[in-house]
Protein backbone atom coordinates (compact mmCIF):
# COMPACT_ATOMS: atom_id res chain seq x y z
CA UNK A 1 0.00 0.00 0.00
CA UNK A 2 1.44 3.43 -1.03
CA UNK A 3 1.23 7.05 1.33
CA UNK A 4 -1.04 8.18 -0.76
CA UNK A 5 -3.82 5.30 -0.52
CA UNK A 6 -2.55 5.09 3.67
CA UNK A 7 -3.27 8.22 3.91
CA UNK A 8 -6.51 8.37 2.09
CA UNK A 9 -8.05 5.16 4.48
CA UNK A 10 -6.72 6.92 7.16
CA UNK A 11 -8.86 9.65 6.64
CA UNK A 12 -12.02 7.60 5.71
CA UNK A 13 -11.46 5.87 9.07
CA UNK A 14 -10.97 9.70 10.98
CA UNK A 15 -13.85 11.44 9.18
CA UNK A 16 -16.15 8.22 10.43
CA UNK A 17 -15.50 8.02 13.78
CA UNK A 18 -15.68 12.13 13.69
CA UNK A 19 -19.40 11.53 13.28
CA UNK A 20 -19.62 10.26 16.88
CA UNK A 21 -16.63 11.66 18.50
CA UNK A 22 -16.53 15.30 18.71
CA UNK A 23 -14.28 17.86 19.34
CA UNK A 24 -11.60 14.91 20.29
CA UNK A 25 -9.69 14.67 17.02
CA UNK A 26 -5.90 14.21 18.64
CA UNK A 27 -7.46 11.06 20.71
CA UNK A 28 -8.61 9.64 17.23
CA UNK A 29 -5.20 10.13 15.54
CA UNK A 30 -3.22 8.76 18.44
CA UNK A 31 -5.98 5.61 18.45
CA UNK A 32 -5.53 5.29 14.88
CA UNK A 33 -1.46 5.57 14.97
CA UNK A 34 -1.40 2.71 17.31
CA UNK A 35 -3.69 0.54 15.21
CA UNK A 36 -1.57 0.75 12.67
CA UNK A 37 1.78 0.41 14.96
CA UNK A 38 -0.06 -2.57 15.73
CA UNK A 39 -0.02 -1.25 19.52
CA UNK A 40 -2.42 -1.17 22.08
CA UNK A 41 -4.15 1.74 23.80
CA UNK A 42 -4.91 2.76 27.44
CA UNK A 43 -7.93 5.12 27.74
CA UNK A 44 -7.69 6.77 31.57
CA UNK A 45 -10.28 9.55 32.26
CA UNK A 46 -13.46 10.18 34.64
CA UNK A 47 -16.22 8.46 33.47
CA UNK A 48 -18.72 10.17 30.66
CA UNK A 49 -15.78 11.45 28.80
CA UNK A 50 -16.36 9.27 25.88
CA UNK A 51 -13.79 6.73 26.51
CA UNK A 52 -16.18 3.43 26.11
CA UNK A 53 -17.65 5.35 22.93
CA UNK A 54 -14.16 6.20 21.28
CA UNK A 55 -13.71 2.19 21.26
CA UNK A 56 -16.83 1.34 20.04
CA UNK A 57 -16.70 3.98 17.27
CA UNK A 58 -13.10 2.75 15.84
CA UNK A 59 -14.68 -1.17 16.08
CA UNK A 60 -17.68 -0.26 14.43
CA UNK A 61 -15.72 1.62 11.64
CA UNK A 62 -13.58 -1.18 10.64
CA UNK A 63 -15.11 -4.53 9.22
CA UNK A 64 -14.11 -7.09 11.69
CA UNK A 65 -15.48 -8.56 15.02
CA UNK A 66 -15.28 -6.65 18.01
CA UNK A 67 -16.43 -7.68 21.82
CA UNK A 68 -16.11 -6.08 24.84
CA UNK A 69 -14.92 -7.63 28.62
CA UNK A 70 -16.24 -5.56 31.42
CA UNK A 71 -13.55 -6.54 34.01
CA UNK A 72 -14.90 -6.89 37.48
CA UNK A 73 -12.96 -8.47 40.77
CA UNK A 74 -14.29 -11.89 40.30
CA UNK A 75 -13.27 -12.13 36.51
CA UNK A 76 -11.58 -15.17 36.21
CA UNK A 77 -8.74 -15.75 33.58
CA UNK A 78 -10.35 -18.34 31.72
CA UNK A 79 -13.49 -15.69 31.01
CA UNK A 80 -11.02 -13.66 28.69
CA UNK A 81 -9.32 -16.31 27.41
CA UNK A 82 -10.91 -19.45 26.79
CA UNK A 83 -11.81 -22.73 28.65
CA UNK A 84 -11.50 -26.30 28.18
CA UNK A 85 -14.88 -28.19 28.48
CA UNK A 86 -15.77 -31.52 28.55
CA UNK A 87 -18.27 -32.24 25.47
CA UNK A 88 -19.83 -35.76 26.98
CA UNK A 89 -21.85 -36.60 23.30
CA UNK A 90 -18.41 -36.54 21.62
CA UNK A 91 -16.41 -37.97 24.75
CA UNK A 92 -13.80 -35.41 24.70
CA UNK A 93 -12.79 -32.10 25.58
CA UNK A 94 -13.51 -29.03 23.71
CA UNK A 95 -12.38 -25.58 23.49
CA UNK A 96 -14.45 -22.81 24.02
CA UNK A 97 -12.78 -19.65 22.99
CA UNK A 98 -13.23 -16.36 24.69
CA UNK A 99 -13.44 -12.57 23.87
CA UNK A 100 -10.16 -12.26 23.44
CA UNK A 101 -10.04 -14.25 20.27
CA UNK A 102 -11.98 -10.97 18.52
CA UNK A 103 -9.49 -8.31 16.01
CA UNK A 104 -10.42 -5.14 18.49
CA UNK A 105 -11.00 -6.50 22.50
CA UNK A 106 -12.34 -4.00 24.58
CA UNK A 107 -10.86 -4.68 28.28
CA UNK A 108 -13.72 -2.18 29.86
CA UNK A 109 -11.78 -0.67 33.51
CA UNK A 110 -9.16 -3.41 33.46
CA UNK A 111 -7.89 -2.34 36.77
CA UNK A 112 -11.20 -3.40 38.43
CA UNK A 113 -9.98 -7.39 37.56
CA UNK A 114 -7.71 -8.56 40.02
CA UNK A 115 -3.72 -8.79 38.86
CA UNK A 116 -4.28 -12.77 38.16
CA UNK A 117 -7.20 -11.92 35.26
CA UNK A 118 -5.16 -8.79 34.61
CA UNK A 119 -1.90 -10.71 33.54
CA UNK A 120 -4.00 -13.38 31.38
CA UNK A 121 -3.71 -10.35 28.54
CA UNK A 122 0.05 -10.02 29.31
CA UNK A 123 0.35 -13.18 26.34
CA UNK A 124 -2.05 -11.63 24.43
CA UNK A 125 -0.29 -8.62 24.16
CA UNK A 126 2.82 -8.99 23.37
CA UNK A 127 2.84 -12.13 21.44
CA UNK A 128 -0.11 -12.37 19.68
CA UNK A 129 -1.69 -15.77 21.34
CA UNK A 130 -2.81 -17.53 24.04
CA UNK A 131 -1.86 -20.38 26.08
CA UNK A 132 -4.57 -23.08 27.65
CA UNK A 133 -4.14 -26.01 29.40
CA UNK A 134 -0.18 -26.06 27.81
CA UNK A 135 -1.42 -25.44 23.88
CA UNK A 136 -0.86 -22.19 22.45
CA UNK A 137 -3.22 -20.94 20.12
CA UNK A 138 -2.69 -17.50 17.70
CA UNK A 139 -5.19 -14.82 17.87
CA UNK A 140 -6.84 -12.91 15.34
CA UNK A 141 -4.96 -10.70 13.00
CA UNK A 142 -5.69 -7.88 13.12
CA UNK A 143 -6.06 -8.06 17.14
CA UNK A 144 -6.22 -4.40 19.00
CA UNK A 145 -6.74 -4.06 22.24
CA UNK A 146 -8.31 -0.79 24.15
CA UNK A 147 -8.80 -0.93 27.69
CA UNK A 148 -10.05 1.89 30.15
CA UNK A 149 -9.68 2.86 33.76
CA UNK A 150 -10.55 5.29 35.69
CA UNK A 151 -8.18 7.25 37.92
CA UNK A 152 -10.86 8.81 40.43
CA UNK A 153 -12.41 5.63 41.81
CA UNK A 154 -9.46 3.52 43.88
CA UNK A 155 -11.64 1.43 46.38
CA UNK A 156 -12.17 -1.68 44.83
CA UNK A 157 -9.01 -1.11 42.36
CA UNK A 158 -6.14 -3.15 41.52
CA UNK A 159 -2.85 -0.59 39.61
CA UNK A 160 -1.56 -2.33 36.44
CA UNK A 161 2.23 -3.42 37.20
CA UNK A 162 4.73 -1.40 35.77
CA UNK A 163 5.13 -4.79 33.35
CA UNK A 164 1.63 -5.06 31.68
CA UNK A 165 1.94 -0.92 31.77
CA UNK A 166 4.91 -1.11 29.45
CA UNK A 167 3.11 -3.61 26.76
CA UNK A 168 0.51 -0.63 26.20
CA UNK A 169 2.28 1.81 23.27
CA UNK A 170 0.07 4.69 24.13
CA UNK A 171 -1.64 6.30 27.27
CA UNK A 172 -4.21 8.82 26.28
CA UNK A 173 -6.48 10.99 27.84
CA UNK A 174 -9.79 12.11 26.57
CA UNK A 175 -10.37 14.85 28.74
CA UNK A 176 -13.92 17.66 28.88
CA UNK A 177 -14.90 18.81 25.24
CA UNK A 178 -15.02 22.75 24.64
CA UNK A 179 -17.79 24.79 25.03
CA UNK A 180 -18.41 24.50 21.33
CA UNK A 181 -18.00 21.04 20.51
CA UNK A 182 -20.25 20.60 23.83
CA UNK A 183 -23.09 22.62 22.28
CA UNK A 184 -22.25 20.32 19.16
CA UNK A 185 -22.76 17.16 20.84
CA UNK A 186 -25.58 19.02 22.60
CA UNK A 187 -27.36 19.46 19.99
CA UNK A 188 -26.74 15.57 18.56
CA UNK A 189 -28.51 14.43 21.77
CA UNK A 190 -31.66 16.73 21.67
CA UNK A 191 -32.11 15.37 18.19
CA UNK A 192 -31.77 11.79 19.03
CA UNK A 193 -28.76 11.18 16.92
CA UNK A 194 -26.38 9.93 19.32
CA UNK A 195 -27.53 6.13 18.68
CA UNK A 196 -26.68 6.86 15.15
CA UNK A 197 -24.71 3.30 14.11
CA UNK A 198 -21.57 3.81 11.91
CA UNK A 199 -20.58 1.76 8.92
CA UNK A 200 -17.45 0.17 8.45
CA UNK A 201 -15.35 2.00 5.84
CA UNK A 202 -11.97 0.08 6.31
CA UNK A 203 -11.88 -3.60 5.73
CA UNK A 204 -9.43 -6.24 7.43
CA UNK A 205 -7.48 -6.61 4.41
CA UNK A 206 -6.75 -2.51 4.50
CA UNK A 207 -5.79 -2.60 8.22
CA UNK A 208 -3.12 -5.10 7.45
CA UNK A 209 -1.90 -3.55 4.28
CA UNK A 210 -1.50 0.05 6.46
CA UNK A 211 0.19 -2.14 9.27
CA UNK A 212 2.57 -3.61 6.66
CA UNK A 213 2.69 0.09 4.64
CA UNK A 214 4.48 1.43 8.34
CA UNK A 215 6.95 -0.88 7.94
CA UNK A 216 8.32 0.65 4.84
CA UNK A 217 8.32 4.18 6.61
CA UNK A 218 12.10 5.73 6.39
CA UNK A 219 13.58 6.24 9.42
CA UNK A 220 16.78 8.91 8.65
CA UNK A 221 19.76 8.06 11.06
CA UNK A 222 19.55 11.06 12.84
CA UNK A 223 16.03 10.49 13.94
CA UNK A 224 17.51 6.98 15.56
CA UNK A 225 20.26 8.98 17.44
CA UNK A 226 17.06 11.29 18.35
CA UNK A 227 14.88 8.75 19.98
CA UNK A 228 17.87 6.45 21.38
CA UNK A 229 18.87 10.19 22.93
CA UNK A 230 15.52 10.91 24.49
CA UNK A 231 15.30 7.59 25.76
CA UNK A 232 18.64 7.12 27.85
CA UNK A 233 18.11 10.38 29.33
CA UNK A 234 14.92 9.45 30.98
CA UNK A 235 17.35 6.52 32.56
CA UNK A 236 20.01 9.34 33.71
CA UNK A 237 17.21 11.76 35.63
CA UNK A 238 17.41 12.62 38.77
CA UNK A 239 13.51 12.42 39.51
CA UNK A 240 13.65 9.00 37.91
CA UNK A 241 13.86 5.36 39.46
CA UNK A 242 12.63 3.70 36.12
CA UNK A 243 13.43 4.98 32.84
CA UNK A 244 12.20 3.86 29.35
CA UNK A 245 12.68 -0.07 28.42
CA UNK A 246 13.75 -1.16 25.30
CA UNK A 247 10.33 -2.30 24.54
CA UNK A 248 9.41 1.33 25.33
CA UNK A 249 12.17 2.86 22.51
CA UNK A 250 10.73 0.07 20.24
CA UNK A 251 7.67 1.40 20.37
CA UNK A 252 8.03 5.42 19.96
CA UNK A 253 9.99 4.01 16.47
CA UNK A 254 7.01 2.39 15.44
CA UNK A 255 4.47 4.85 16.20
CA UNK A 256 6.56 7.28 14.82
CA UNK A 257 6.60 5.63 12.11
CA UNK A 258 2.77 5.07 11.85
CA UNK A 259 1.67 8.82 12.39
CA UNK A 260 4.52 10.03 9.49
CA UNK A 261 1.94 7.63 7.42
CA UNK A 262 -1.21 9.05 8.77
CA UNK A 263 0.19 12.27 8.48
CA UNK A 264 1.39 11.58 4.26
CA UNK A 265 4.62 11.08 4.56
CA UNK A 266 6.98 8.18 3.56
CA UNK A 267 9.56 9.17 6.43
CA UNK A 268 9.74 10.46 9.78
CA UNK A 269 10.05 13.52 10.78
CA UNK A 270 11.49 15.10 14.51
CA UNK A 271 7.63 16.54 14.93
CA UNK A 272 6.40 13.28 14.68
CA UNK A 273 8.71 11.99 17.55
CA UNK A 274 8.03 14.72 19.79
CA UNK A 275 4.23 14.79 18.79
CA UNK A 276 4.12 10.91 20.30
CA UNK A 277 6.90 11.32 23.68
CA UNK A 278 4.47 12.24 26.32
CA UNK A 279 1.69 9.76 25.45
CA UNK A 280 4.24 6.93 24.46
CA UNK A 281 6.60 7.42 27.55
CA UNK A 282 5.04 9.23 30.13
CA UNK A 283 2.73 5.87 31.37
CA UNK A 284 6.74 4.13 31.48
CA UNK A 285 8.10 6.15 33.78
CA UNK A 286 8.69 5.77 37.16
CA UNK A 287 9.38 9.14 39.11
CA UNK A 288 10.46 9.00 42.99
CA UNK A 289 8.79 7.40 45.30
CA UNK A 290 5.55 7.59 42.32
CA UNK A 291 5.26 11.33 43.11
CA UNK A 292 3.66 13.60 40.89
CA UNK A 293 1.78 10.85 38.93
CA UNK A 294 1.20 11.73 35.13
CA UNK A 295 1.80 15.13 35.61
CA UNK A 296 5.35 15.20 36.73
CA UNK A 297 6.42 12.74 34.30
CA UNK A 298 5.49 14.91 31.48
CA UNK A 299 7.21 17.40 33.39
CA UNK A 300 10.33 15.53 32.89
CA UNK A 301 9.61 14.57 29.78
CA UNK A 302 8.82 17.46 28.43
CA UNK A 303 12.47 19.25 30.15
CA UNK A 304 14.15 16.82 28.27
CA UNK A 305 12.61 17.44 25.10
CA UNK A 306 14.23 20.76 25.84
CA UNK A 307 17.51 19.56 26.24
CA UNK A 308 17.94 17.11 23.75
CA UNK A 309 19.47 18.91 20.21
CA UNK A 310 16.67 18.44 17.63
CA UNK A 311 17.66 17.10 13.96
CA UNK A 312 18.12 19.57 11.64
CA UNK A 313 18.31 17.27 8.59
CA UNK A 314 16.36 17.33 5.38
CA UNK A 315 13.73 14.64 5.48
CA UNK A 316 11.64 15.46 2.50
CA UNK A 317 13.69 13.18 0.10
Amino acid sequence: MDVNTANEAASRLMSNIQKIIVGKDEQIKLALTALFAKGHILLEDTPGTGKTMLARSLAASIAGSFKRVQFTPDLLPTDVTGINVYNQKKQEFEFIAGPVFTNILLADEINRATPRTQSCLLEAMAERQVTTDGVTRKLMEPFFMIATENPIETTGTFPLPEAQLDRFDLKISMGFPERADEETLLDRFMEGQMAKELTAVCTLEEISGLQEAVLAVDLHKDIRKYILDLVEATRHNGQVTLGISPRGMLSLVRLSQSLALINGRSYVTPEDVKYLVKPCLGHRLLTLNGAGGQALAHSILDDIMSTIPVPTEDFDR
